[in-house]
């Protein structure tokens, strides 16, 4: 005896399954926060005057600017997909400054072990502390961490670099 007829139970089983995974990840999506509405929450928690300048571009990206104490920060966000990145840079100091083999050396010295995550670069002719990560995987303490930690070192040495180094 051969039973051309289809499983019921089997094929309501396997209904049901996919039923409920779509549910799932339906319901996920709506409670997840996305990168930028985390990054949106730490930026108004620290911006000094609680103005935050907002970009976004075509492909998705996002881009912030907020005054933290004495500098401006920064943040970019390529997009929302796990190869996207996150970079957080703030300026301080322009070039050219004086005894630049002086500041070159003590940035660098810096850069061993004060900067934790972040380092100081040059950009545009600006020495800049900066801190560049892919968002797979990242999670809302480190996004917290990566910007707290740009501003803090920016706006610790802005002022002390500008006063060594400016002209």
């Amino acid at each position: 005896m051969t039973n051309s007829e289809p499983n019921i139970q089997t094929a309501s089983a396997e209904s049901q399954s996919s039923e409920s995974a779509i549910v799932d990840a339906q319901v996920e999506k709506a409670t997840a926060v996305s990168y930028s509405e985390e990054i949106e929450t730490v930026i108004a928690s620290m911006a000094v005057d609680q103005k935050v300048m907002v970009g976004q571009n075509e492909a998705g990206g996002h881009l912030w600017k907020f005054k933290y104490g004495s500098v401006e920060v920064f943040v970019q966000l390529s997009g929302e997909t796990e190869d996207d990145t996150l970079t957080v840079w703030a300026f301080v100091l322009p070039l050219p400054a004086k005894n630049e083999a002086q500041l070159m050396r003590k940035i660098l010295e810096m850069n061993w072990l004060s900067t934790l995550e972040s380092h100081f670069a040059i950009v545009d002719n600006k020495v800049a502390v900066i801190s560049t990560r892919t968002i797979a995987e990242i999670s809302a303490g480190e996004i917290s961490r990566v910007i707290t930690i740009v501003a803090t070192i920016a706006d610790d040495n802005d002022d002390l670099l500008q006063a060594e180094f400016g002209l």
